[in-house]
């Protein structure tokens, strides 16, 4: 298995540091505000590689972080006049929610930063007594020049990142480039050996990395708008605390652009993944992102979110059969022709082929074909489970329908009745009104000989 080290800019062979183990640590999100169309593209990026690995039988430990201490989350709750925990915990249900509906897997460990308090500390007073960080008027900040590795993982040398710093008339930093470990913070603030303060968002991830994976991982992911100053950042305080190398494969996914800028919330174009969701289901979308390799930037658009629509459809259209649990996919050209596919720096779009070959297969009642195609769709994270609606959102949908109808009907059986007696009398207007209608809705109508069925989009 190969995969593109952004730091040596190579494609490395993949070689665990225990055999057959694999630590795995992903910037999480920072938890203020809905998760958008970009997370949703390193999420699924980063579950598809769990999901590979585990397919793979490594063992894998995945640590994602939440971060719940940052300006963002306090500014929030300063306006809202509410706690930091309180919009944190907000914020980050709604995350679990929208990673739950994009079939997401959830990571081995999910650490909260407010619970890793004492480990920042801990690496912060390490580098501040071996010399690599210093303290002013409670803050800390770390030595970058002290550090010559330095601009390694963004390949941007000290000398061109100094020429291009910002200088603040009342920077009380050493250097322009020093970064802070520690912030002081009477407000907020936990106590420390240098006052009241919080962490730097930086330090976040060195001490959470650490404290569940140890001081060396195998591998570090996020997106490549973390490559300079978060990861880089990360390497030097690490590295400087612990004595060793930090990690030994670092990949980052590609941004989500529309018009061909970054999709951010700092820019405004953004889609929310729930927005999203109420047009396109988690398929499409995860379709759409695999697409595209995972390190080229990938341009967001209706049209291509409607050819993922369509792409989805062959597979999940293909003909079914009972799945054969116990069959040895391990010996089909397929599965062969998969894993060379993801070997190759998770080349999903190579994979999707793969898929679309099983789907024809299928249909064409070839043997143990929608086995192969339901456990290899599996490891890519479709589902080919429709997703089951609660009681009050099915009701929710039968409500819109009537009121589309201007009717009162309060059971999905009664309006496929009067739908029938419509079709019955040949009165295609108001078949037509019903189908468009529950469409609307999210709900699909398949007519048959045998009669109505339906299903969630």
């Amino acid at each position: 298995m190969k995969l593109h080290n952004s730091y040596t800019n190579k494609l490395e062979e993949f070689k665990p540091l225990v055999e057959n183990k694999v630590s795995m640590y992903v910037c999480g999100p920072t938890v203020y505000d809905y998760a958008h169309l970009g997370h949703a593209r390193c999420y699924i990026t980063w579950d598809v590689l769990y999901r590979y690995l585990k397919f793979r039988n490594y063992d894998v430990t995945y640590v994602r972080n939440v971060t719940d201490v940052d300006d963002k989350i306090l500014k929030k709750a300063d306006a809202e006049g509410k706690t930091p925990e309180e919009v944190s915990n907000r914020w980050y249900n709604a995350f679990v929610k929208s990673m739950e509906a994009l079939n997401t897997l959830k990571p081995g460990i999910e650490p909260f930063a407010t619970e890793t308090i004492g480990e920042m500390i801990d690496i912060t007073r390490d580098l501040v007594n071996n010399g690599y960080a210093y303290e002013v008027n409670g803050d800390v900040y770390f030595r970058v020049k002290k550090f010559p590795q330095y601009g390694m993982l963004s390949k941007q040398p000290v000398d061109a990142l100094e020429s291009g710093a910002r200088v603040e008339a009342n920077d009380v930093k050493e250097d322009p480039l020093d970064f802070a470990l520690w912030k002081k913070d009477e407000k907020h603030g936990y106590q420390s050996p240098w006052g009241k303060g919080r962490p730097g968002w930086h330090i976040e991830c060195s001490a959470m990395s650490r404290r569940y994976l140890g001081k060396t991982i195998d591998i570090h992911a996020g997106g490549a708008d973390l490559i300079f100053p978060h990861h880089e950042n990360e390497i030097a305080q690490s590295e400087c605390a612990n004595g060793c190398k930090f990690v030994n494969y670092w990949l980052h996914n590609g941004f989500v652009t529309i018009n061909k800028e970054k999709m951010s919330k700092s820019l405004g174009n953004f889609l929310t993944i729930d927005n999203l969701l109420e047009q396109y289901d988690a398929n499409t979308i995860r379709f759409f992102i695999l697409t595209n390799h995972y390190r080229m930037p990938v341009e967001f658009s209706d049209e291509a979110l409607s050819a993922a629509a369509n792409g989805v459809k062959r597979i999940m259209n293909a003909k079914r059969t009972e799945i054969d649990a116990n069959f040895d996919i391990t010996a089909a050209d397929e599965y062969k022709l998969f894993v060379e596919a993801m070997d190759e720096d998770l080349n999903t779009a190579k994979a999707l082929a793969v898929l679309f070959e099983l789907a024809n297969k299928a249909n064409k009642d070839e043997p143990h074909a929608f086995t192969i195609l339901y456990k290899l769709a599996s490891v890519l994270g479709f589902t080919f489970e429709k997703q089951a609606l609660t009681e009050e959102e099915f009701s929710e949908k039968i409500r819109y329908v009537s009121a589309k109808l201007g009717e009162n009907f309060s059971s999905m059986e009664e309006i496929l009745v009067y739908r029938k007696k419509a079709r019955d009398e040949k009165d295609w207007d108001t078949a037509d009104k019903i189908r468009i209608a529950f469409n609307e809705a999210g709900i699909i109508l398949k007519d048959s000989k045998e009669g109505t069925t339906w299903e969630v989009k």
